[in-house]
């Protein structure tokens, strides 16, 4: 049985949950979200936590026990405070601002970066190289922020691009110079 698994799901105050066949809805306060799971776990509410348990005990079972409990635990957590990644500008002359809700970013090439947010994402600029991405979906915060830091990756030598908040860049040493 998988240890993730076992652990029951609080639900918090504010978010209602609704399990309809094979799919769980949990509605809150940043959003809604849905999670289908498969037929080999069985998800039930009991005193205000969420159980999801195997209906068998071989070890594809277990893997997906574990898998769908922590996919309705970020739905859970998601609507009810929401997810953020935090990115980071290095280098002389990037730069973020926002223009209405679209992002535009200058990371040293001839043309602005433009980047449009997807529904449920919202994205804010603070000290023009800070750059929040909020959402109630784990999967596509990380998604957006992948995207935006995939514009302009940090490279090695100097460090400079967009990095992850507290990401460390190994750096590699230039050319050694004429002796």
């Amino acid at each position: 049985m998988s240890r993730i698994g076992k652990k029951p799901i609080e639900i918090p105050s504010g978010v209602e949950i609704k399990i309809e066949g094979n799919v769980i809805t949990a509605k809150g306060p940043k959003g809604t979200e849905s999670v289908t799971f498969r037929d080999e776990v069985k998800v039930s509410v009991v005193d205000n936590h969420i159980i999801v348990e195997p209906n068998s005990d071989d070890r594809k079972t277990n893997a997906l026990h574990g898998l769908f409990r922590t996919l309705i635990a970020n739905a859970v957590h998601g609507v009810s405070q929401g997810f953020e990644k935090k990115l980071e500008i290095v280098g002389v002359g990037y730069r973020a601002n926002m223009e209405g809700p679209k992002l535009n970013m200058a990371l040293g090439y001839s043309h602005p970066v433009v980047i449009e947010p997807p529904a449920g994402i919202t994205l804010s600029v603070e000290a023009n190289t800070k750059i929040s991405v909020k959402g109630s979906n784990k999967q596509t915060v990380g998604d957006v922020a992948a995207f935006i830091r995939s514009k302009r990756p940090p490279e090695v030598y100097k460090g400079k691009g967009v990095k992850y908040e507290g990401e460390y860049i190994r750096r590699k040493a230039g050319k050694a110079g004429k002796k």
